[in-house]
């Protein structure tokens, strides 16, 4: 049974339920030193990616339950309606589907916890209800967006980075406008303070974010090779089934839904 305090709610595992082995990737050293502390894991949830099923959650829950002191799960739900209006949704048509898309991962993340033992799962996400009242995401927030105005070298890698957003949504050998590049950027701001420093938001001595890709920009990022630089108790890892069934599902989920397709 794991139990801890900290600024944003934490829950209680127990129970056990079928493993899933992972192959586990720590972008640099640092951030395998924040690992080697065992001591909280973020757990990054993508609202449209078909990656996130429920039993692909409850393993990954299991894992990180398992290795962990304490696991948040992150779901950038509001903020997913900039990569709607980047698609071409109308702005509150992409709010209104990011909102709904939000409460299903929501729920689907709820259910998964509960099926591997877990208490009170609501209060191990992290969402846009969540985060928008902590003062220290909303004080990296506002840093991201200040650097994206005043740094032009840090606002053209974001905006290039958020290709990677839009891969796999537009349009087979369609390459996304500047416009689209634009808005779709406000998504990689807003998720921006968990790269940084999600130790500092929920109240922990170190934290490693958990994603099953790793792209160019966060290696860049955690080799100090941006003019932002993450807290030196932030980690980042990259996290994969290593089972070839699982495997053979990841591939096929790298290419995301387009939009049409999830109406």
């Amino acid at each position: 049974m794991v139990r801890a305090e900290s600024v944003v709610g934490e829950a209680v595992v127990s129970g056990s339920g079928e493993a899933t082995d992972w192959a586990v990737r720590p972008l640099t050293s640092s951030c395998q030193s924040n690992f080697a502390q065992r001591d909280h894991a973020c757990i990054g949830i993508s609202p449209f990616n078909s990656y996130f099923s429920s039993a692909r959650i409850a393993a990954i829950a299991r894992w990180a339950l398992s290795e962990f002191g304490v696991v948040h799960f992150f779901v950038p739900d509001v903020p997913a309606a900039h990569t709607l209006e980047a698609l071409g949704y109308p702005p509150e048509r992409a709010r209104h589907k990011a909102r709904r898309q939000g409460r299903y991962v929501y729920n689907k993340i709820c259910r998964a916890l509960a099926d591997v033992g877990v208490v009170d799962p609501e209060r191990l996400i992290l969402n846009w209800s969540v985060l928008r009242g902590n003062g220290r995401y909303l004080q990296l927030l506002g840093q991201a967006h200040a650097l994206f105005d005043e740094d032009p070298e840090f606002r053209e890698t974001c905006i290039t980075a958020s290709t990677w957003v839009l891969d796999g949504r537009l349009p087979h050998g369609t390459e996304p406008t500047d416009q689209q590049l634009r808005v779709a950027v406000r998504y990689l701001l807003a998720e921006l303070p968990l790269f940084i420093d999600t130790a500092g938001i929920v109240g922990h001595e170190s934290s490693v974010f958990c994603y099953h890709q790793g792209p160019a920009f966060l290696e860049r990022l955690y080799r100090q090779q941006l003019p932002w630089k993450a807290a030196d108790n932030q980690g980042f890892l990259v996290v994969q089934p290593l089972h070839d069934d699982d495997t053979a599902l990841h591939l096929r989920a790298l290419a995301v839904s387009s939009p049409s397709a999830d109406t």
